[in-house]
């Protein structure tokens, strides 16, 4: 057998074995490490891209032309033709002044009705869980299916009118959405019926999270049910109240679905909002140029609205 030996420091030490050497750390370019983020978040960028920011782009391209489909020899470049168009436009006017009265009496109603639900539902009582499944039903339902409900209840035949007509209330003939005096209303209760819970189960969950502390102290302040509500409940909604008014408004000026399958605009164009004004110069008139142009203003309204809706409730600030 073999055995080697270190050889022999000076002062009679043996010399240890030198250690073996560490493998050397690779250590990715600089170029690499500085690209990952950006390779990280490309898809999302590219879903945006696809999605939102061309079909947006889009909209203000054809805002500035002339496009109709149907008569392809007068496309072309239209500049701010569009947008002058709207001042000799009275229906234009009318549909903003509807879409205007439209969302505030949506976004008050709801907030309000969906409001006092959640209050209620939030009582302990017995039958409160389907108390609470009959309250929020309603958002489950489509605007198209909402609209079949609501047309078999207002149908002058077989409807609730004709319930009450005959149980001598009323002459049994009414027809809502089909009188200019009432489709408006005939329309917004509909739409409140589908909008309320979504107001109900926003504001139910924040009363979820409410501190109990706060009432056991207002309680023994002396504080009663209306002072509690007022001094503990509504500032501690507050945050809550703010974000889904601006949403229901947003979503509100958008509305489309329910009134064009329920009344179509209609009857006189009380009905008819701004985005369905849209909606029936692209699918009927196939004038996409000045539709485009109209959209693009409807867009403006709602991001200067918001803005100053945030700015004026000074929403997420340090008193929310």
């Amino acid at each position: 057998m073999v055995t080697t030996t270190t050889s022999p420091r000076p002062g009679g030490r043996t010399a240890a074995a030198a250690p073996a050497s560490p493998g050397r750390i690779r250590r990715r370019p600089a170029w690499r490490r500085a690209a990952a983020p950006y390779i990280l978040i490309a898809p999302v960028v590219i879903l945006l891209a696809v999605f939102i920011f061309y079909p947006v782009g889009s909209v203000f391209y054809y805002s500035l032309q002339y496009y109709n489909p149907t008569t392809p020899w007068d496309n072309g470049f239209a500049g701010l033709d569009n947008f002058r168009l709207m001042f000799a436009d009275s229906l234009f006017w009318t549909s903003l002044v509807t879409t205007a009265k439209w969302v505030g009496f949506q976004v008050v109603f709801q907030l309000i009705l969906g409001l006092g639900l959640a209050l209620l539902v939030n009582e302990v009582f017995r039958g409160r869980g389907l108390a609470r499944a009959l309250v929020f039903s309603p958002w489950a339902v489509s605007g198209v299916l909402t609209t079949g409900i609501w047309l078999l209840i207002y149908n002058p035949s077989t409807g609730l009118f004709k319930l009450l007509g005959n149980m001598g209330i009323g002459d049994g003939t009414a027809a809502p959405i089909a009188d200019p005096d009432t489709a408006f209303w005939a329309t917004g209760v509909a739409e409140l019926w589908r909008g309320v819970p979504f107001f109900a189960i926003l504001i139910l969950a924040e009363l979820q999270s409410a501190p109990k502390d706060l009432y056991e102290a207002a309680n023994v302040d002396g504080a009663n049910r209306w002072q509690r509500f007022r001094f503990v409940t509504l500032p501690h909604l507050k945050a809550v109240i703010i974000l889904s008014t601006l949403l229901r408004g947003v979503w509100e000026f958008n509305n489309v679905d329910l009134l064009y399958t329920l009344t179509a605009g209609g009857p006189a164009d009380v009905t008819t909002t701004l985005p369905l004004y849209v909606s029936q110069l692209a699918t009927t008139a196939q004038d996409f140029g000045y539709g485009s142009a109209l959209t693009t203003v409807a867009f403006v309204i709602l991001l200067f609205c918001s803005i100053l809706y945030l700015r004026l409730s000074k929403f997420n600030s340090e008193k929310v």
